[in-house]
């Protein structure tokens, strides 16, 4: 766990003044102004309570933490009112913790850990035993929520006495059978592929030889799915790999060396239907036996007919989903047009429950069945990516506009085989009295459904604390916070990873400039956007990103501003655009304004691709304002 604040911040709430910042010197103020007119009478004098002799030096001071309170020092004398004026005091919640779920599901980079067999549990909160638990005579008073539990003798030396501390990571693996592990090898990739009638627009490209030629995108989709394949062969030969086509009917070809399977007419109105099919279609043989058979089926594809791209969609899932962490591709350049999910005339973000429903189940089914769907578009094309993107965004996969040029890097991208576990659960324990703005107001616990993981994923959670629990929380201290990460690593192994810290409370409502991490930040702040325009709340993504931009403001006229906050900042503009020409023009999302919103609710602090996407759109929107500014002229 990764927090953005050194500290808890107790007494921020939403729609009040927030929190201010301050250099590490103490002037407990930032870039104030002097008030005008007569000055406010001196502070009286401050009195040591006890004496301190003069041999003794005070302790030093970290720059970079809250000053702790010597008994021998009064309490901190309030700021002046003349001080405040002109304070710049934010709304930016700075209470966030992300997560590294793909580095925390890979257990094999930490096979060194203690492991155990199954954890003791709180009866009321199901918050674990850990190294900040305290047993007296066999009974655990739950620091999460105070509840009693009864705890064995011997539990409590292993789970608490040989992990003192304020940190522990611990890895639980219940006893499994020989049935219950799976062949890494046994993962499937479904290649999804519309033929329908538009894929033989032509485009204009360079040649290896230099000379400009037209190739359909069709012809571009079959050099690219031969360049994958030929891929797939060479790393992972063991791996299998079906091709499925669909334009006015659907076509499952399987792994090539099959009859194929023809789904039409009635059958792409049938969910139930297409799903047994679909199911009991085998993939009996490995690519290193198959892919001259598949590369043959490619080249004879042929372009003609509508586009029924959810029949298709459902179809490949199916199939993929006899094997958890199988992956779907599905490549299209238009919008379903016909059989389930034909989408409506105008893309249907702006509110959640116009979201087609065979979308939405499809993506539930594919997450627990542990499948991971990726979904690329063609540049310049409509294909209501904001809607079919949602199989995307639950399962794990990637959203991606392409072009006839670099279509065949991305496929092979996404075909890689980088599931690192499925059916991941993250449940966040806190203190009774603090809440989850956004997700949870009314529980301290907090479990988010993750479905599955690839390398490099990051989540991220904002908190707060009830107004009530403030003084209780200070007087307390310190706060505990538990990370409970339940998932199925890819050999179908269940493990359970338990993450246990305490962190310290601020007393004041001003927090130092080098207690931020600016890295968690920027990334909660570009997913939560993200995730409220998503769901047609644009005015609240505004709002946060308002606050986002304010708080880098502040940090520029405190110390410099880093690199990477920049880059951070960059993101914040580029959402902010989108979220203005929804609002004040078409109040719709347009397929590379969904692309961009959707990489960025799975924005990380180690992503490189974000920086490009971000510049190119920024270029983009120059352009088209330049060139309305043209014809309005």
């Amino acid at each position: 766990m990764e927090f953005a604040c050194t500290h808890v911040v107790c007494n921020w709430e939403p729609d009040e003044a927030g929190v201010s910042l301050i250099r590490p010197e103490y002037d407990n103020k930032a870039g104030a102004k002097q008030q005008e007119g007569p000055s406010p009478p001196p502070l009286p004098p401050r009195h040591l309570r006890k004496s301190r002799p003069t041999s003794l030096p005070l302790p030093p001071l970290d720059s970079c933490q809250l000053p702790l309170i010597p008994l021998s020092f009064p309490p901190p004398v309030p700021p002046r009112s003349d001080k405040l004026e002109g304070e710049s005091r934010l709304k930016a919640n700075v209470n966030i913790v992300s997560l590294s779920v793909g580095k925390l599901v890979n257990i094999s980079q930490n096979s060194g850990m203690e492991t155990f067999q199954s954890p003791v549990i709180c009866g009321k909160c199901s918050a674990a035993l850990s190294c900040l638990s305290s047993i007296q005579k066999d009974v655990w008073t739950c620091e999460f929520c105070g509840c009693q539990n009864s705890v064995d003798a011997g539990l409590s030396t292993v789970c608490v006495g040989q992990r003192a501390g304020v940190h522990s990571d611990d890895l639980y693996l219940p006893n499994m059978s020989e049935d219950d592990y799976q062949n890494l090898e046994d993962a499937v990739v479904v290649f999804c592929v519309d033929i329908s009638g538009s894929m033989s627009v032509t485009t204009e490209v360079t040649s290896g030889s230099g000379s400009s030629v037209h190739i359909s995108r069709l012809e571009g989709i079959q050099d690219a799915l031969q360049r994958a394949l030929t891929s797939i062969l060479q790393q992972t030969p063991r791996r299998r790999v079906a091709l499925v086509t669909f334009n006015d009917e659907v076509v499952i070809y399987g792994d090539g060396t099959s009859t194929p399977l023809t789904l039409r007419d009635w059958a792409l109105v049938d969910y139930d239907y297409i799903w047994q099919q679909a199911m009991a279609y085998r993939i009996p043989h490995c690519i290193a036996e198959t892919s001259q058979q598949l590369i043959k089926r490619v080249k004879e594809l042929r372009e003609h007919g509508a586009t029924s791209l959810g029949p298709a969609a459902l179809a490949s899932v199916a199939i993929a989903s006899r094997y958890p962490g199988s992956k779907v591709i599905l490549c299209t350049d238009g919008k379903a047009n016909i059989g389930l999910g034909e989408m409506e005339e105008t893309p249907s973000f702006s509110s959640p429950h116009q979201t087609p429903y065979f979308y939405r189940q499809l993506a539930l089914q594919a997450v627990a069945k542990g499948v991971i769907i990726s979904v690329m578009t063609f540049k310049g094309t409509d294909c209501c990516l904001a809607d079919i993107g949602r199989l995307a965004d639950a399962t794990g996969g990637r959203v991606n506009i392409v072009t006839l040029g670099d279509v065949a890097t991305q496929i092979q991208s996404v075909s890689k085989d980088n599931v690192l576990a499925t059916g991941v659960t993250a449940t966040l324990l806190a203190p009774d009295g603090i809440y989850f703005p956004y997700e949870d107001e009314n529980n301290h616990n907090l479990v988010r459904e993750i479905g599955n993981v690839t390398k490099g994923l990051e989540i991220t959670f904002q908190f707060a604390v009830k107004p009530h629990f403030i003084e209780v929380f200070h007087q307390r201290g310190t706060l505990p916070f538990q990370l409970q990460l339940s998932f199925k690593t890819r050999d179908q192994q269940r493990v359970t990873r338990i993450i246990t810290e305490q962190r310290p409370v601020a007393t004041s409502s001003q927090i130092l400039v080098c207690t931020l991490n600016m890295a968690v930040l920027g990334v909660h702040c570009a997913q939560l956007s993200a995730s409220l325009t998503m769901q047609g709340r644009v005015q609240e993504a505004q709002k946060q990103l308002r606050a986002q931009q304010d708080l880098l403001k502040q940090l520029s006229s405190l110390r410099p501003i880093q690199k990477e906050e920049s880059i951070y900042g960059n993101w914040m503009e580029t959402m902010t655009t989108i979220c203005d020409d929804i609002t004040t023009e078409s109040q719709t999302l347009s397929d590379e304004a969904a692309e961009v919103v959707y990489q960025m609710k799975r924005a990380s602090s180690i992503s490189k691709n974000y920086y490009k996407t971000i510049a190119e759109i920024q270029k983009k929107k120059r352009e088209q304002k330049r060139k309305a500014t043209m014809e309005a002229m």
